[in-house]
């Protein structure tokens, strides 16, 4: 499938424009196709080329991905880099934001997938991200406009430590999720520790949530990140992981093609 991708601001009350990229699949003679929509949340460095890459994959079967940048409060919509100062920037700004201000930016991306004529009636939406992103589409499931969230290797919601003041109300807000989620964490992940999965599993159940929970045997932190620098990528089990998210996204997510239009014609002869 082709992916148009474009980007739109959004003006926010907590601060400056969010710029939120859109990942749009396209079928030729299908001018009326309708596709859910998924909300892609990106780990602390903003929308890094991996998550462009890991929106492209989601895209290119049937979604129309919008990745927002979190941090329009602090910076520009630019990436940081996968270094010392880049880490550095992005975990204080993680915490300086607030969690009001993460909940508004879930909010006015749902409302742009809602607000496209391709995205529009009764088609689903979900939910996506991975580390701080894996917290923020976990969060974003409170909204009832989200049928489905899977979360890689959240991270905050065992201590309850996102945000401005570091005292996040996630756990406490389980029965909000009316849709389903899956879970994901590395066994080898140290930035949510055994007992750390261990809670977020048992108020899960505790709160009669609907979900999978999947923790790989030898997986790192940020083990779906396909960039090498800090030597965690596993191709294998990121495309298994995947392969969730899509058994879940076909369960849950509606699509509508429509009439098709015009004649297929002749390839074109291009490198």
């Amino acid at each position: 499938m082709l992916i148009i991708e474009s980007h739109k601001d959004v003006p926010t009350k907590a601060g400056g424009d969010m710029r939120v990229f859109l990942f749009h699949p396209s079928i030729p003679n299908y001018p009326k196709a309708k596709f859910p929509g998924v909300v892609v949340f990106s780990e602390i460095y903003q929308v890094t080329g991996p998550v462009a890459r890991f929106c492209r994959q989601i895209a290119s079967h049937g979604y129309i991905c919008a990745a927002p940048s979190s941090y329009h409060e602090f910076t520009g919509p630019e990436a940081l880099a996968y270094d010392g100062p880049g880490t550095d920037k992005g975990n204080d700004w993680k915490v300086a934001k607030k969690v009001s201000a993460y909940d508004e930016d879930a909010t006015l991306s749902v409302d742009l997938l809602v607000g496209l004529e391709t995205c529009n009636g009764r088609i689903g939406r979900g939910a996506t991200g991975m580390c701080l992103g894996g917290h923020l589409a976990f969060r974003c499931a409170f909204d009832k406009r989200i049928k489905a969230a899977v979360c890689y290797f959240a991270t905050d919601i065992h201590s309850r430590t996102l945000g401005e003041g570091k005292k996040d109300d996630s756990l406490n807000r389980i029965k909000d999720i009316k849709g389903e989620l899956v879970m994901i964490f590395g066994k080898k992940d140290t930035h949510v520790p055994p007992d750390g999965r261990d809670l977020i599993r048992k108020s899960l159940h505790e709160a009669g949530a609907s979900f999978s929970f999947y923790e790989p045997a030898w997986a790192q932190h940020a083990f779906i990140r396909d960039e090498l620098s800090k030597g965690r990528y596993d191709p294998a089990l990121a495309g298994i992981c995947f392969q969730m998210l899509l058994e879940l996204f076909g369960r849950t997510l509606d699509g509508d093609l429509g009439p098709v239009s015009g004649e297929f014609g002749e390839p074109e002869d291009v490198c």
